[in-house]
């Protein structure tokens, strides 16, 4: 499994925060009220307005859907992942779902120690000590694709920049965060490569994949700061990647007054209270995945295949452009659409070396 080190550690010990009622028996699959669904989050928190949030919606979406109890445990951070998912294990959870990359030693840890339970890790899959995907009968990788709806998504922000410069930034440099940012960047080149302009993309050089990263998915600090680096520099579209970090970067673009920012995981313009500066959104779908990988377990058809969100499948897309849908041209609209299909047909392939396999 891949040890991973956050630029930013927090303290170890912190409260676990559970809600609901009940208990399951660990006895695998069961249905409505026998089954105990449970999820532990990332430090960003439920509140996260991105990937944890939208984790939670989808499980609160099969409470009412097939009549589970549930339960939730908060991380506050790195040293609370192990000990979270423990606890599940031991409130005897049908299923428990952990939210975001940095999840993954935990999750497998649990799945490895506990055959009779089932697991699904959301944004990862699972690898050995070499790094080489593994395959567990028990436990179900939830990852998605975003490359292809973040190359919509940087075609759209290279055709609205005034500046002639958009910028991206990532929350910590794992691959769930850099494909976003892969994904923008092909979708900036190729808007270039049709209009003959020349946008920049700063923050981000695919290539060497070297960027610009906050250290964490916490410090909305961090985020003013780094956008407002990228703005003195000519951006004025960025996509902050960075979970709640990003809501500091959407702060610092509003007070410039005239940034527009992508947002990432769910659509910031209902997400947020940023919308007015929100030119679009590239979405996951994590609280449907989420929300069918529990029926699939309370109907005892749970299975450790892959799930993979993409543009066909729905699993991933660009949100429509609200408040800027008369600013963004009908040209542009049309060859978005034009791209979209073709990525879906399979006659262009948006490629990312952080693609989930």
């Amino acid at each position: 499994m891949k040890k991973l080190v956050t630029a930013v550690s927090l303290a170890a010990a912190s409260a676990l925060v559970l809600s609901a009622c009940g208990s399951g028996e660990g006895d695998g699959a069961a249905s409505g009220e026998d089954f105990l669904g449970c999820m532990v989050s990332d430090s960003g928190g439920w509140d996260d307005q991105s990937f944890n949030q939208s984790g939670r919606a989808g499980l609160q979406a099969a409470v009412d859907k097939y009549g589970i109890q549930e339960k939730l445990a908060e991380s506050q951070g790195d040293a609370d992942f192990g000990p979270n998912v423990d606890n599940m294990v031991q409130q005897g959870c049908n299923l428990t779902f952990g939210v975001g990359f940095l999840l993954e030693d935990a999750i497998q840890e649990a799945a490895e120690a506990n055959p009779d339970l089932q697991f699904a890790l959301i944004d990862s899959t699972f690898s050995d000590a070499d790094g080489k995907p593994v395959t567990l009968e028990n436990a179900k990788p939830l990852v998605f694709n975003t490359a292809e709806a973040a190359y919509l998504a940087g075609y759209v922000a290279a055709a609205s920049s005034e500046s002639g410069k958009v910028g991206t930034f990532g929350g910590i440099q794992i691959p769930s965060v850099t494909v976003f940012m892969d994904g923008f960047a092909d979708g900036v080149k190729k808007y270039n490569e049709d209009s003959g302009k020349k946008v920049e993309l700063l923050g981000w050089n695919k290539e060497k994949q070297d960027g610009s990263f906050s250290g964490d998915f916490e410090n909305q600090g961090q985020g003013q700061a780094l956008t407002k680096q990228l703005i003195s520099q000519g951006a004025d579209v960025i996509m902050p990647v960075a979970g709640p970090v990003g809501l500091g970067a959407a702060a610092a673009a509003k007070e410039s007054g005239k940034t527009k920012i992508v947002w990432v995981d769910t659509d910031g313009y209902e997400s947020t209270e940023y919308g007015d500066i929100i030119l679009t959104s590239v979405v996951k779908q994590i609280s449907n995945a989420v929300e069918d990988t529990v029926g699939e377990a309370v109907e005892d058809k749970f299975s450790s295949e892959p799930y993979v969100g993409t543009l066909e499948n729905e699993g991933v897309g660009l949100a429509p452009f609200h408040d800027f849908e008369d600013d963004v041209p009908d040209d542009v609209k049309k060859k978005v659409d034009e791209l979209k299909q073709q990525i879906i047909d399979g006659t262009l392939t948006v490629e990312s070396e952080n693609s989930p396999k």
